[in-house]
């Protein structure tokens, strides 16, 4: 069957795109890895497992709506979906439960949104130590939740997944703020343009005050994390410099977090062309005012643009649906137009506060570029960064070459775990720019396959 549009992903922007177009007239098929939509952040939110709904916020429970008006909409929704190949006419490989199949679409919407930006510090791999983001959803999916644990990075999201733990009766041990000084100043300058979106401002003060009001301990300006194990490599202790020198935590659970980036891979290997962007030191699209890449068929939405929160993912997930609608000839031009002025009004203003979060929560170089010689920077591969530092030696530039010498970003993550960090770490080894250095060249399939999976798409066709 084909389809006028499929999309890719199920957070706000997925949804949005779906119901928007759908309600065009738009045939809609909707891929989405969970069992469920919602995405990241309304991940479970119309099957919560807190008897208390107010733990995870308001603006989790914005979310609810949204998901009710989807699954009111029009759209096919396949859960469990892997996809794991674009191809540029708009044919869409996917798997579900260890079976492949291909869909067609006049139009393919990315809408996979973002994902945690790695921390590769000194034992970052231990038992015990995992994502701030991954600590979030198994309050989210089962209402489970690690006592007496260390929180340790900076952003937004990391005092909001604090803030969640105080609410459910959770004790945190402490939380280490890596905010740079500097950020302070720096982004004191850029506080007029972002006042229309004061709002947010206000509420992370008061998250704030609530974990210390809670009897959180925070450590600001912090430095020089190490998670510490024992005998049997299990973690015991964090360890980490301040103003008042160097100390040490107990604790079996270390979560990390310093910001979200855009999820590329399957952007980059449908060839959607990317740039270096270094306000949110990351890799974005290159797209036109609708979403539309250099790939005439292949839009993208949401958090895989460029971070911009929820509520901005949802608007531009509309805005690309507008304009599929109107490319597909079920709208003329000048009701597209008069649609979008008020979303893209809202998305203005949405948006706005972003450039002084962006210079705020800068993480700091030594957190995305590790200095130690034996940190490990590919997972998968167990690639430390003295491997890297002999692979330049003899020569290597960029990612493509660093597979060949260490087989960085070979894994079974595909790089999506280390390839930023590869990107900047090789600018600096190599004193040259991130956008020179590049990223991991990036091929279909995207996810991990394994033979039966393909076999079975032979089977269908």
């Amino acid at each position: 069957m084909k389809y006028d549009l499929v999309i890719i992903g199920a957070g706000p922007a997925g949804m949005s795109a779906a119901i928007e177009a759908s309600g065009l007239g738009l045939s809609c098929l909707l891929l989405d890895e969970q069992p469920r939509g919602g995405g990241q952040i309304y991940r479970n939110a119309g099957h919560q497992r807190l008897s208390d709904k107010q733990i995870l916020g308001p603006e989790y429970q914005a979310g609810v709506p949204l998901l009710e008006a989807f699954k009111a909409s029009q759209c096919e929704h396949i859960t469990g979906a892997t996809a794991w190949q674009i191809e540029p006419k708009g044919e869409v490989f996917y798997s579900v439960a260890g079976k492949s199949q291909a869909v067609s679409a006049d139009r393919v919407l990315i809408a996979s949104g973002a994902q945690e930006r790695p921390m590769p510090i000194p034992g970052w791999t231990l038992p015990g130590v995992m994502t701030a983001g991954g600590a979030q959803t198994l309050l989210k999916n089962s209402g489970l939740a690690a006592e007496d644990a260390v929180f340790a990075g900076c952003g937004p999201l990391l005092y909001l997944i604090v803030w969640q733990y105080v609410k459910a009766g959770v004790n945190v041990k402490a939380v280490l703020d890596t905010t740079e000084s500097g950020n302070y100043v720096a982004a004191a300058k850029e506080i007029g343009a972002a006042w229309s979106g004061r709002s947010y401002l206000k509420k992370g003060l008061k998250l704030i005050s609530d974990i210390k009001a809670a009897g959180v301990t925070i450590h600001k300006h912090v430095d020089q994390i190490a998670a510490i194990a024992d005998d049997q490599q299990k973690l015991t202790a964090v360890s980490f410099s301040g103003k008042s020198g160097r100390h040490k935590l107990d604790t079996d659970h270390l979560f990390l977090h310093q910001g979200v980036i855009p999820q590329v891979n399957l952007a980059m290997a449908s060839g959607c062309k990317h740039h270096w962007n270094d306000q949110q030191l990351c890799w974005t699209p290159e797209t036109d005012a609708w979403g539309q890449s250099n790939e005439e068929r292949l839009f993208i939405a949401g958090d895989g643009l460029g971070i911009g929160g929820a509520v901005a993912a949802a608007l531009r997930g509309r805005l690309a649906a507008l304009q599929i609608a109107s490319l597909s000839g079920n709208l003329d031009a000048s009701a597209r137009d008069s649609r979008a002025q008020p979303i893209r009004k809202a998305l203005d203003k949405e948006l706005a506060f972003r450039p002084f979060l962006d210079v705020l929560y800068r993480p700091a170089e030594q957190f995305r570029s590790p200095p130690e010689s034996e940190t490990v920077i590919c997972r998968c591969e167990e690639v430390r960064l003295s491997e890297l530092k002999a692979a330049t030696e003899k020569g290597c530039l960029g990612p493509n070459q660093l597979k060949s010498f260490t087989r960085c970003g070979m894994g079974p993550c595909q790089g999506r775990q280390c390839g930023i960090t590869v990107s900047e770490t090789l600018s600096r080894l190599t004193k040259r720019p991130v956008e020179e250095t590049g990223y991991y060249r990036l091929r279909a399939p995207v996810k991990p396959l394994n033979l039966s999976e393909l076999a079975s798409l032979k089977d269908e066709n």
